[in-house]
């Protein structure tokens, strides 16, 4: 077996996580020196090969996300306007990261440099591109401030840091102050992990409480800090595909997580398929795109959503209340027919709304899933 530093890896965002396509000069040339890329999330990118030229590499690639705008890029300020980040040891012969720095007798230095716009920089490019039509600008302002959250304020570089510690995170938790966690977390990483320990709930209602606090947490931590939440995400896929773990809570979270930063996280979204068949995950997972339903529709309809319509007959009340919800929050007009059929189905089901529990029936999910679907007949008519 070789060892970790022989290992050679597939470059990945420092912002979702994903793995990123190989750089390219682009279809359209300009005067760049530096091959560049995008990534789903929305991050730039672009390769140094020799790792000596980073400093250029940094202008290029923060122009670009400017959509080569020079005098907004000027302006713009590290952390309070956009994040930076960079994968180290990468070879663009191969498009991997060579840990030890060396394959086949060939030195590999190359560095891929990335740079993501905050949410009002966003808005402000997306301005510049549409203004010859105003109307467009402005759709465009609103897309964006609805999927965006406001990015948190600065911290002083000059405090006291504090430590977490187990106690005081589940002390927070349990009072729900999402602001103090937000706080604890930015100071102290290892916040992420309590978090996750208190997945293990031995209730349903206390496991959809934390899932939901830890998507709020992760949601505004991601604003400054995204690698460390899309660590965490990896590291719940792979304890929920590993059999001989325990996934309590981490299916929930994903889809939490996800639902508080679609922007960023949205890629992840189809894996959550990948819980469906499974009858012990299935609940969660329908759960989990529920809530990304509730605030990236487009996420779910691009995945193949056809599959989950059969669950509108399955003889679980709750899994038949969460494909209507589902569904519904998507406006699925495919399946318009067969959410009406329930519209009598008076059986009383407990859903969970934002961590709290929602005592409802079929029936009248039914009918806020039809409700929703007629109204997006409305708008398109």
């Amino acid at each position: 077996m070789g060892s970790k530093a022989d290992a050679q890896v597939k470059p990945w965002c420092p912002f979702c996580g994903m793995d990123v396509g190989r750089p390219t000069d682009g279809v359209q040339r300009k005067m760049r020196e530096f091959p560049m890329g995008n990534c789903e999330c929305g991050a730039v990118y672009v390769s140094d090969a020799t790792g000596h030229n980073v400093g250029a590499a940094m202008v290029e690639c923060l122009v670009t996300a400017c959509d080569d705008h020079w005098d907004l890029a000027w302006e713009l300020i590290p952390e309070d306007d956009y994040l930076t980040g960079r994968i180290e040891d990468y070879d663009e012969v191969t498009h991997k990261v060579v840990a030890k720095r060396n394959l086949d007798g060939r030195a590999v230095r190359g560095v891929l440099y990335f740079v993501r716009l905050h949410r009002e920089m966003n808005e402000l490019v997306r301005r510049m591109e549409h203004k010859q039509g105003e109307g467009s600008s402005d759709s465009v302002a609103k897309e964006v401030q609805a999927v965006s959250p406001v990015v948190e304020p600065k911290r002083d570089p000059k405090r006291q840091r504090k430590r977490a510690d187990k106690r005081q995170v589940q002390q927070l938790a349990y009072s729900g102050d999402i602001d103090a966690l937000v706080d604890l977390c930015l100071d102290d990483r290892r916040t992420l992990r309590f978090l996750q320990r208190m997945l293990y709930a031995p209730d349903t209602a206390g496991r959809y409480r934390m899932a939901w606090i830890l998507g709020e947490v992760c949601g505004r931590v991601a604003t400054r800090e995204p690698g460390p939440v899309a660590d965490l995400l990896h590291r719940f896929f792979e304890a929920c595909a590993d059999s001989a773990s325990s996934s309590w809570g981490m299916v929930e979270a994903i889809g939490a997580i996800i639902a508080a930063r679609p922007d960023i996280y949205g890629a992840f979204t189809r894996h959550l398929f990948n819980f469906i068949g499974d009858p012990g995950t299935r609940e969660a997972a329908l759960w989990g795109l529920g809530e990304i339903a509730s605030a990236r529709p487009d996420l779910i309809r691009k995945t193949p959503f056809y599959a989950l319509i059969p669950g509108l007959s399955d003889e679980n009340a709750v899994l038949r209340g969460l494909t209507l919800q589902l569904l519904g929050r998507i406006k699925a007009q495919e399946a318009g027919f067969q959410i009406m059929a329930l519209q009598n189905d008076t059986t009383p089901v407990c859903l969970y709304q934002r961590g709290e529990p929602l005592h409802t029936t079929v029936a009248e999910l039914s009918i806020i899933a039809s409700r929703a679907i007629h109204k997006g007949e409305d708008n398109r008519e």
